[in-house]
């Protein structure tokens, strides 16, 4: 393990889906929670709680949350060009970048997250933890987008299970 990369990993999937669609999947509170999220917001740099069908700009913050979990987690937007590229600050001093392309009929989504510190709990919790926990996340918004299938548990009698 000693060549193993505790600091960032990189996540792809083929959507069938338009760009532009997948864009607002990630940048519009609206669209994140049908595949990601039980509830997302977005607020200016000025504090001003934006609408929900509005994508990020940079500058914006963040709130989310999941379904079945007790995270809140709160972070900014650094970059959201509107098309294909948005960078966000997740799970502390991380950054995540999700950059998507057209190739033949389907978007390529490319996820990556950086910047992970290598304490023992954040290798555990955040490089080994957010990489199984975006694997599933990027199932369920292809699964979404091209079949209507929301695969997450909303049942809070069930603990997490998947991603625990």
């Amino acid at each position: 393990m000693e060549n193993f990369n505790w600091t960032s990993f990189t996540l792809r999937i083929a959507i069938k889906a338009p760009m532009q669609q997948l864009y607002n999947a990630w940048a519009q509170p609206s669209a994140i929670t049908k595949w990601f999220l039980e509830t997302a917001s977005n607020t200016s740099a000025e504090g001003i709680l934006l609408d929900a069908s509005l994508p990020a700009r940079a500058g914006d913050t963040y709130q989310w949350t999941w379904f079945v979990y007790d995270e809140v987690e709160k972070g900014h937007f650094l970059e959201a060009n509107g098309v294909n590229n948005l960078k966000f600050s997740f799970a502390g001093p991380c950054i995540v970048e999700i950059a998507l392309r057209e190739e033949y009929e389907y978007t390529v989504v490319t996820l990556t997250q950086s910047n992970i510190p290598t304490d023992d709990a954040s290798k555990k919790n955040i490089r080994l933890g957010c990489h199984d926990g975006w694997s599933f996340y990027l199932v369920n918004l292809k699964s979404v987008y091209e079949g209507g299938i929301d695969l997450r548990n909303k049942d809070t009698r069930f603990p997490p299970m998947l991603n625990n």
